[in-house]
């Protein structure tokens, strides 16, 4: 069953029972209410009748005093304690009610009979001293035909005022349901046509409406929004990881088809193919090494946090850079500081930054520690302007050229970035063209990292 109609169902289904309990207790309640007056009144009436039949004397009939407190519409009779009646007064249109049987009752008593016809009575019972000193019953009947045909007028009442009520309640559930149901289904459909045809369709969206509803159309459009930015790095990344991997593939194919056809016959091309093979080997190995941190996300981090003493960080890993590589190094240490991070990802962003500058400079690359903030300088080529703010994103070099013969992959700062997020770190840089880069990392001295943080909670724990 469709969610409109369930709703509709549901809806006008609890509207009907409610109405219906609501006006049957309404009725019900009347009922009593008017049939208990009638009944206090017929009390009345038959004490009133009790005080003036009260040791009648013996020369009056008993039928004729009782005549003059017949009731208009109903019965009163004496019955003795041998069950006996001793005079009884009938209205014209209450006949009927002389069949009934008579019994003597001690006591007061009150009850609502209703007889064969289907009229309903007012039936009471009461002591009297009659004739001789002796104890009898007087028993009054009254008609409650006024009560019968105000009930009737009231069920018929509330069943009108029911059929008013539940017929614009069904007719707006309806309309309920079909508020509600149709951006539901309007999603859905929209996500059938994405899935058939492989776009990223949108929902149009009312901004003159502010309900549960809108904010669902709105978050759905966010997330096609983020899908299709998802899907076009994804499908980028993957042209570029295939167009970077073409290259030494096609460099490996072809020093070992030459080897194949020249190798047996030119020893000396030996050397040469191997050597390129061997380089493009590992160009194949570093990319794939990048590609795979990269497609971590900064919760898969793992992050294992301690204190750092930001200073002898930096100096052990300008020591490290300077023996593999050969170049010159100078850290100033300006000011230090101890934080709370993750030394191995620290270490690895370091290398990052030195590492470019060792590829796009020949002069001596310098560092300064000034508290949380490291600065990594180099005096070479720069970066334009207009690139600045593409360098971080993947497969981005600024010089391809030149980069494939330093052999970067432009995955170098992407990656940077991502550790720089898992450490709670901030990057930026500043180039200029032809004089150099300066790339500054801001350590927060409380890290936001949630990783940093939970693990120095569980450590103080």
């Amino acid at each position: 069953m469709k969610l409109k109609n369930k709703i509709h169902l549901g809806t006008s289904v609890l509207l009907v029972v409610i109405v219906v309990l609501m006006n049957t207790a309404i009725y019900f309640a009347a009922a009593f209410m008017l049939k208990e007056a009638d009944v206090e009144r017929a009390a009345a009436d038959a004490a009133r009748v009790a005080g003036g039949v009260s040791n009648p004397a013996a020369s009056v009939a008993s039928s004729d005093l009782l005549r003059a407190y017949a009731p208009a519409n109903g019965m009163v009779r004496i019955i003795l304690p041998d069950g006996t009646v001793d005079g009884v007064a009938v209205s014209p249109d209450a006949s009927e009610l002389r069949s009934h049987e008579a019994s003597f009752q001690k006591g007061e008593k009150r009850t609502v009979i209703r007889d064969n016809s289907g009229a309903s009575y007012a039936r009471v019972v009461l002591p009297v001293i009659w004739r001789g000193g002796e104890v009898a019953s007087l028993e009054l009947w009254e008609n409650l035909q006024a009560t019968e045909r105000i009930l009737n007028i009231l069920s018929g009442v509330l069943l009108v005022a029911s059929l008013i009520a539940v017929v614009p309640a069904v007719i707006s559930a309806r309309v309920l349901g079909a508020v509600i149901s149709n951006p539901v289904e309007n999603m859905t459909e929209t996500m059938r046509r994405i899935r058939k045809s492989g776009t990223h369709e949108r929902i149009a969206t009312d901004s003159s409406r502010h309900d549960e509803l809108q904010d669902m159309a709105l978050t759905f459009n966010d997330m096609m929004d983020l899908l299709e930015e998802n899907y076009r790095k994804q499908e980028a990344f993957v042209q570029n990881a295939s167009h970077e991997l073409k290259t030494p593939l096609t460099v490996v194919e072809s020093y070992a088809h030459l080897l194949k056809r020249r190798g047996r016959e030119r020893p000396e091309l030996f050397d040469e193919s191997v050597e390129a093979i061997y380089e493009e080997a590992i160009r194949m190995k570093e990319l794939t090494q990048q590609l795979l941190a990269l497609v971590r996300s900064g919760e898969q981090w793992d992050i294992k946090a301690e204190a750092i003493d930001v200073a002898a960080l930096v100096q052990e890993t300008a020591d490290s850079f300077r023996q593999a590589y050969k170049r010159y190094v100078c850290v100033q240490i300006i000011e230090s500081v101890t934080l709370y991070t993750d030394r191995s990802k620290l270490r690895q962003l370091l290398f990052i930054f030195l590492d470019n500058a060792r590829k796009y400079s020949e002069k001596e690359i310098l560092i300064e520690v000034r508290k949380s903030e490291i600065r990594v300088a180099d005096q070479g080529i720069g970066i334009p302007a207009t690139d600045l703010s593409k360098i971080f994103d993947r497969f981005y070099r600024v010089d391809r050229a030149r980069s494939r013969k330093t052999g970067g992959f432009g995955l170098g700062l992407a990656l940077a970035r991502e550790l720089a997020d898992a450490l709670g770190a901030v990057v930026r840089i500043e180039s200029e063209e032809g004089k150099g880069t300066i790339v500054i990392l801001t350590l927060s001295e409380f890290s936001s990292s949630p990783a940093i943080l939970k693990e120095k909670r569980e450590e103080e724990a």
